[in-house]
């Protein structure tokens, strides 16, 4: 596989988080709990966040990582009550057809959530987008407890 070839780069990333599943799907479409725990990195803030929580609706986040503001957004494309998100992935650091899938299952007093992100335009760019979601799900269990 080249750099080029990123058709096959995938990425899975779960963490417990100590609330209700119905708790953990509700905070990713509420824009103030976006704002708390999508902290991507050290000095990464989350300076806005705009939902529109139904099927072909859009979101937009504005982080800013200590030197510039990074946008991100996508669209919803599956909303499973309490289950499941998926939504396409744009930023500067992904590619065309990146998509992110949520998997919150229960598990004990609280919820496994599952993220899945496919297409990246290389090997590093995975591994970056795994330490930047691994931070988001370890603040988001914070926020949670």
């Amino acid at each position: 596989m080249t750099d080029t070839d990123t058709s096959e780069l995938r990425l899975t990333v779960e963490k417990h988080i100590p609330a209700a599943a119905k708790r953990v799907y509700d905070a990713w479409l509420d824009p103030k709990k976006i704002m708390q725990f999508m902290q991507s990195g050290p000095g990464m803030t989350t300076l806005k966040a705009d939902t529109d929580p139904r099927v072909g609706g859009m979101f937009h986040i504005l982080m800013h990582n200590g030197q510039a503001e990074v946008p991100h957004s996508g669209t919803y494309l599956d909303l499973s009550p309490h289950s499941r998100i998926v939504f396409t992935w744009e930023s500067p650091h992904s590619v065309d057809g990146s998509e992110v899938t949520l998997d919150f299952i229960p598990e004990g007093a609280g919820t496994l959530v599952r993220l899945t992100q496919v297409r990246f335009k290389s090997e590093g760019a995975r591994e970056g987008h795994r330490g930047g979601w691994t931070a988001i799900l370890t603040a988001l269990a914070a926020d949670m407890a």
